[in-house]
């Protein structure tokens, strides 16, 4: 009888570390930091989209599968030829940064699956790129309303991103490549504009100058107009009384008079 319970025991014991061997991988899990899961449960309520398991140790039934998400932020390069407003072909190179929604991890994968960096992020990328690009010529891509062009890509892929549970965090326009005659022809135009504003600018410059000095001259000629006016021979001689006392008053003065008419002013000349 003893013997049987020990060989029971035994069976038992071969039987759950067989069951371990087979099912440990499904049963215990470690999510790691930076990672989420979500679990499926096929036998009943199927995929949990409400409850999402964050990092540590987790213990599943072995007929369920938890499915784990890198929720770190991730980054795509792309580089695609898209047409502008005429149909001009440009090649261009985007980055774009994202992350999935934490806790809407469960609802991401319903509709997209692990691979929706490929099947979501990636696609609609692309088709922002193309629908904005196609909204402009290639010399306002290129030069004129690069930041405009740029900001509506960045609005219009974060908006349909969003609306999917992906948080984008950036979107850089890394590069825009035209075909080489379009682009020389667009540098030659911008050189010229440029070259045209400093003219201008010269010109409005020294017309400035000019307006100043026309200014500043019948200022001039305006105060000497009201000086002339107002100089009557009076004035004029009680100016010269008045510097002519000053003078005498100096010390080293030395007082000769002189009138050279009836009416002309005294000098004085010589010093101490």
């Amino acid at each position: 009888m003893k013997l049987n319970f020990k060989t029971s025991y035994i069976v038992i014991g071969v039987i759950i570390l067989v069951v371990l061997l087979i099912f440990g991988g499904r049963m215990f899990l470690i999510i790691q930091a930076g990672e989420r899961g979500v679990i499926f449960r096929p036998y009943t309520s199927g995929l949990d989209k409400e409850n999402i398991y964050s990092e540590g140790f987790h213990i599943i039934a072995p007929w369920n599968e938890m499915y784990i998400y890198n929720v770190r932020e991730q980054q795509r390069e792309e580089t695609m030829d898209v047409l502008d407003k005429n149909g001009l072909s440009i090649s261009m190179d985007v980055t774009v940064r994202f992350n999935p929604s934490y806790i809407k991890i469960g609802f991401l994968h319903e509709q997209f699956g692990v691979n929706f960096v490929n099947v979501l992020v990636v696609p609609e990328v692309r088709s922002s790129v193309r629908q904005v690009a196609g909204r402009y010529t290639a010399e306002e891509i290129y030069s004129t309303k690069r930041s405009e062009v740029e900001q509506s890509i960045i609005n219009e892929t974060k908006e349909v991103l969003g609306e999917n549970y992906i948080d984008m965090r950036a979107m850089l326009i890394r590069s825009i490549n035209l075909p080489p005659q379009i682009k020389d022809a667009i540098e030659g135009k911008l050189k010229t504009e440029q070259e045209a504003l400093a003219y201008t600018f010269r010109l409005d410059r020294e017309r400035s100058e000019a307006e100043r000095r026309r200014i500043e001259a019948e200022g001039i000629a305006a105060y000497n107009r009201i000086i002339n006016a107002s100089l009557t021979d009076k004035i004029l001689k009680q100016r010269g009384i008045e510097a002519t006392i000053q003078l005498s008053e100096s010390s080293n003065a030395k007082i000769i008079i002189i009138g050279n008419n009836e009416d002309g002013l005294p000098l004085i000349l010589g010093n101490n």
